[in-house]
């Protein structure tokens, strides 16, 4: 089991989760729960981590990741269902987890 990312924002872990799950590598969270701890441990040990389950996706894992998520010039988009506002690296809306269509 290695790390693959790790956010202060839970909402683009979960959106690297889901996009990892999506090209078929198992994946699972770790400090889900861990915001109770704020204040007495620092902010950074208590940011969600998303791990690869097999160390042989690690580097797929990080290649897909870094590609999805650093997509500069991508466009945002509107949800279908909520009208919410999502960045472009997200497959599913930060408000109602809807897939982007």
């Amino acid at each position: 089991m290695k790390q693959v990312y790790t956010h202060e924002n839970r909402f683009f872990v979960a959106n690297a989760k889901h996009i990892l799950e999506s090209h078929g590598i198992r994946v699972f969270l770790k400090n889900e729960h861990a915001s109770s701890i704020m204040g007495e441990a620092a902010a950074l040990h208590a940011w969600v981590e998303l791990w690869v389950d097999d160390d042989a996706d690690y580097e797929r894992a990080c290649r897909i990741i870094e590609t999805s998520l650093s997509q500069k010039d991508a466009v945002g988009w509107q949800c279908a269902h909520c009208n919410e506002e999502n960045d472009a690296s997200f497959e599913l809306c930060w408000n109602c987890q809807s897939e982007h269509s």
